[in-house]
């Protein structure tokens, strides 16, 4: 694809997984071979877009679909935007997938007891300590994704080792040219088949495979058996109703 294609790159997460640090440095790159790029950092935009909306599951969901709104249209005009934003719940995260088109999820991941441990702001203790309610990976669930483009794991992986496997993510995706990531990374990268899409695509044929395993082992009705009448339950049934035949050699004896 045309080096202005626009596309949004989802990053979701855990708070404190890193996903803004990851943002910005992706931003970075991508200005560098003179991409237009729009970062839309949930902390950031929240006094202009939702001031006042609280942390329920449904405004937690109303704020996700308005980034995606956005996203959207900065996507479309050949924009590369980045989006890093906790967005716990799977559901709202699918339905942004849905509309925007070229969507590339990043889940940034990290064991929650890694992220008290190294947490500056103090938000994780307050939540612990039951001050900050609704506080998702303490008191309310985070539900990760089940096939991500890219997961970067980071407690163990380097800004620039997760920025290298989502550059590898959109060169397979044909989002970015092999000249364009020479350029940011020094190294000629090859384009692969993404693992991801793969898992996805096997995810939403499931329940067909499914259903059609089902239909092939279904017992089948026996032909022989069609517009049979069914037998008397018991003995006395079967034998209280005297053959025609029987009737009339009897009636036949009475009258001699």
């Amino acid at each position: 694809m045309a080096p202005n294609t626009g596309f949004t790159l989802w990053l979701t997460g855990m708070s404190g997984t890193g996903k803004s640090t990851t943002a910005a440095y992706i931003a970075a790159r991508l200005r560098q071979v003179g991409r237009n790029v729009e970062v839309l950092d949930e902390g950031e935009l929240q006094n202009d877009l939702w001031a006042g909306i609280g942390d329920t599951k449904d405004e937690r969901n109303m704020v996700v679909r308005r980034l995606g709104f956005v996203a959207g249209l900065l996507a479309r005009n050949g924009t590369a935007v980045l989006v890093p934003c906790v967005s716990p719940y799977k559901s709202s995260r699918e339905e942004v997938r849905r509309s925007v088109g070229k969507y590339v999820e990043v889940y940034v991941d990290c064991p929650t007891e890694k992220l008290i441990e190294r947490d500056t702001t103090g938000k994780y203790k307050k939540a612990l300590n039951g001050e900050i309610p609704n506080f998702i990976g303490i008191t309310e669930p985070y539900e990760p994704p089940t096939s991500p483009e890219v997961t970067i794991y980071s407690d163990t992986e380097s800004v620039e080792d997760g920025g290298t496997k989502i550059f590898q993510a959109l060169l397979d995706l044909g989002l970015m040219t092999t000249d364009e990531l020479k350029i940011i990374t020094g190294k000629k990268m090859k384009a692969n088949p993404l693992p991801a899409k793969k898992a996805r695509r096997d995810e939403e044929e499931a329940p067909a495979r499914v259903a059609a395993v089902k239909a092939a082992k279904a017992p089948k009705a026996d032909k022989g058996s069609k517009g049979a009448k069914a037998r008397p339950a018991t003995r006395a049934a079967r034998v209280g109703k005297p053959a025609p035949a029987a009737k009339k050699k009897a009636a036949k004896g009475k009258g001699r």
